[in-house]
């Protein structure tokens, strides 16, 4: 055999040995870290107590305050918890519960090493501990720790859990859990819970449905609060509740064709009216507001036991205004009638004052959040939009009545004709053909556009607001894009030089366990966004302070507030809910003869207002009744209701000016750019423009009178004026379609 051959088998051997040697030192180390946890474990598990129940966990009131940080405006402590035996509490209930939250609960030792798994890796990437607690790890974090979701307050769950688990007995575990387990709507335990959701309060008369659903909600009742109506909402929360009943299925607590029948949908939710001093009143609706805003930061449990300092954006003194205008400034007549009023800081989006209803307890519909018609209150993000495309406020527009738009023929008020209007004009008179001829004529998809500077300035991107890319009465507000505190935030826009800032109704929150938040920081500094340039925002306030002090203005009452106003008039007119039955009888003959929506916007540098006026239940009503005008203009009640409020919300501060627009584009000697195409009887181009006390457009009562009189002088200058009336427009959203949507019309 050669040299070479014999020291082959060498070098293998010496190999083969290292590696034995590596794999040998790997495994000490292994057996050694085993040896580390158990220790570590056992020395844990020996030095840690079981805490007394309730020593540490302590559900503290949360307060609410006004913006001032010192007054009160409510307390969310809710704390409804009734202890019943587990012996009162169905066995289909216990189980839908294990189903829910720890299938394996009665055989677990009070811990998941799954759970424990995946907190361990959740640390290795930095993010905080969560998931995977059995029920015995939730009870003990309920009873006997706090609501940290830290590595020590982890390990001692652990602990804890453990020797609860061997030292006392399942069915005194699952009974604790039972009747302390936060279920949402202030309800801890499961008797508070089945009160709270079905007007059930004991859990005898739970159906299993009731239960299934009551085990979806204790997961996360935020996630699966059914108060959520969108789709997502709707469907996670099925889906959840599906999981529930199938366990209960897997289980044995019941039959697979009552699974299937019982999973098909959600049982009806029964809640009980609310009741309790602290949401009664007008108040009770920035309670509510507070708290849906407070749940996007906090733990929903935390709302109510947190002990939370919650300092709100209203303002208690322009809160008491505005309630009292919301409640004293009204028609003399006001059965059926609803007035809803939001006011917000321009340039902060924090909502100072709101009046949505005279009673929380009586009716939750929120009037001042309620989406409505806008009518012509509309008009200011056409002429944003018209700014934006390189128009100017003296380029002209057909005014006479009626106008073709995609062969359907559209209306001013009253059908009167002005002749050739520059923007500046119509925007101060509200003429609807001449937005019409801009938007639907003259700008190249002008509805679109207007949508865009809709929502740039604040108003929400909805299904009805989207639909408008596609009609031609867009610029009208056909549709309800719109409700008073978004219509007061998106005009803020403007008072602030064209910066948004998202609305909001939370100024700061600070907590035990919770880290300060703040508006300034978080939503101020970072969601606030030029959206317009200064150039046509100041454009476009000086064209509202034209609807104000013009000789014609819709807006001409504001004028008493005695400092720079700017704003504008609204009113959509339709077919009220009480006549749509003899509307369809006779064909149509009531279509377009009532007002559903008044409103009036206006705005300072320092505080923008909006004013919604609606009748009925559903707000659906005819409001003419209410006023002795020919219909109930928005530059009437709406204007006199928001004086009522802006006067002493601005009490004791300075007026100030609007930044001035551009001197060259409001020189006093302008030359038109445009004169529209005609496609009625034209005025010749030549004709000189319209006297000054033109006749009544589609969303003003005839002037030149300014006054509210039920019987203004006719114009001499024009046609006949017409019985009051608009076109009819849809009650319900319908699909875009070729041929324009008509709208209501407007009026002072």
């Amino acid at each position: 055999m050669s040299e070479g051959r014999r020291k082959a088998p060498t070098r293998a051997r010496r190999k083969k040995h290292w590696a034995l040697r590596v794999a040998g030192w790997l495994l000490a180390l292994f057996f050694l870290g085993v040896i580390g946890v158990v220790a570590a474990f056992f020395i844990g598990y020996q030095t840690t107590d079981i805490p007394d129940p309730n020593k540490e966990f302590a559900a503290n009131t949360t307060t609410v305050y006004y913006s001032d940080g010192k007054t009160v405006m409510g307390t969310f402590y809710e704390q409804n918890r009734r202890s019943v035996p587990l012996e009162q509490i169905p066995k289909y209930v216990q189980d839908a519960m294990i189903a829910a939250e720890d299938r394996t609960f009665w055989t677990n030792p009070g811990v998941s090493p799954s759970g424990m798994a995946r907190a361990a890796f959740n640390i290795a990437r930095g993010q905080q501990l969560q998931g995977g607690s059995t029920i015995t790890q939730q009870y003990v974090k309920i009873m006997y720790l706090n609501q940290e979701r830290t590595f020590s307050r982890k390990f001692s769950e652990l602990f804890i859990a453990t020797k609860l688990s061997r030292s006392q007995d399942k069915k005194s575990i699952l009974e604790g859990y039972l009747n302390t387990i936060y279920f949402g709507e202030g309800a801890y335990g499961v008797a508070a819970a089945g009160e709270a959701y079905f007007s059930v309060p004991d859990p005898n008369k739970l159906s299993v449905p009731q239960a299934a659903f009551l085990a979806t909600v204790l997961n996360n009742p935020t996630r699966f609060d059914p108060d959520n109506k969108s789709a997502a909402a709707q469907k996670r929360i099925l889906e959840r509740y599906q999981y529930v009943i199938d366990g209960m299925r897997q289980s044995g607590t019941i039959t697979d064709t009552k699974a299937a029948a019982y999973g098909a949908k959600l049982p009806e939710i029964k809640k009980p009216k609310k009741s309790g001093g602290k949401y009664q009143g007008p108040n009770g609706f920035l309670l509510d507001m507070a708290k849906k805003e407070l749940a996007k930061l906090v733990p929903q449990d935390q709302i109510s036991g947190g002990g939370l300092k919650v300092i709100t954006t209203f303002d208690v003194n322009k809160q008491n205004a505005i309630v009292r205008a919301g409640e004293e400034e009204l028609p003399k007549k006001r059965e059926g009638l609803h007035v809803g009023l939001a006011s917000v800081r321009p340039g902060t989006g924090q909502l100072v004052a709101m009046y949505g209803g005279p009673d929380y307890l009586k009716s939750q519909l929120n009037w001042a959040t309620a989406k409505g018609r806008p009518g012509s209150s509309f008009k200011p993000f056409a002429v944003a939009a018209a700014l934006q495309d390189g128009r100017s406020i003296y380029d002209t527009f057909q005014g006479d009545s009626p106008i073709i738009v995609q062969g359907k023929k559209l209306n001013n008020e009253f059908d009167d004709d002005y002749g050739d209007v520059d923007l500046l004009e119509a925007t101060e008179q509200s003429i609807n053909t001449a937005f019409y001829d801009l938007v639907d004529k003259q700008m190249e998809d002008g509805p679109s556009k207007v949508v865009d500077a809709a929502e740039a300035a604040g108003i929400p991107k909805t299904s009805d607001l989207e639909r408008g890319r596609n009609n031609p009465s867009t610029v009208l507000g056909p549709d309800p894009y719109a409700a008073p505190v978004d219509m007061a935030n998106a005009y803020a826009t403007f008072a602030a030089g064209g910066k948004f800032v998202p609305l909001h109704v939370l100024k700061s929150v600070t907590g035990p366990n919770f880290k300060t938040w703040t508006d300034q920081k978080e939503i101020i500094a970072k969601k606030a966004k030029q959206n317009f340039t200064p150039e046509v925002a100041n454009m476009v306030n000086y064209v509202l302070q034209n609807v104000v002090d013009g000789k014609h203005g819709t807006g001409d009452k504001a004028k008493a507030l005695d400092r720079p106003v700017a704003g504008k008039t609204g009113t959509a007119g339709g077919t009220a809910l009480e006549h749509r039955k003899a509307n369809a009888a006779c064909d149509g003959c009531k279509e377009g003869k009532d007002t559903l929506t008044s409103w009036w916007a206006g705005y300072t540098p320092q505080l923008s207002t909006a004013v919604l006026y609606r009748a009925g239940a559903t707000g659906e009503g005819d409001l003419d009744p209410y006023s002795s005008d020919k219909a109930f203009f928005g530059g009437n009640w709406p204007v006199r209701t928001w004086l009522a409020y802006m006067e002493p919300a601005l009490a004791g501060t300075s007026p100030e000016e609007f930044a001035p627009a551009d001197e060259e584009a409001i020189k006093d000697s302008p030359t038109p750019t445009f004169t529209p195409t005609p496609t009625f009887t034209p005025t010749p181009t030549n004709t000189p423009p319209p006297s000054n006390t033109p006749p009544p457009s589609s969303n003003t009562p005839p002037p030149p009178s300014n006054t509210n009189s039920p019987t203004p002088p006719t114009p001499t200058n024009t046609k006949t004026t017409k019985p009051p009336g608009w076109p009819p427009i849809p009650t319900k959203p319908t699909k875009p379609t070729n041929t324009p949507e008509t709208p209501g019309g407007d009026g002072q």
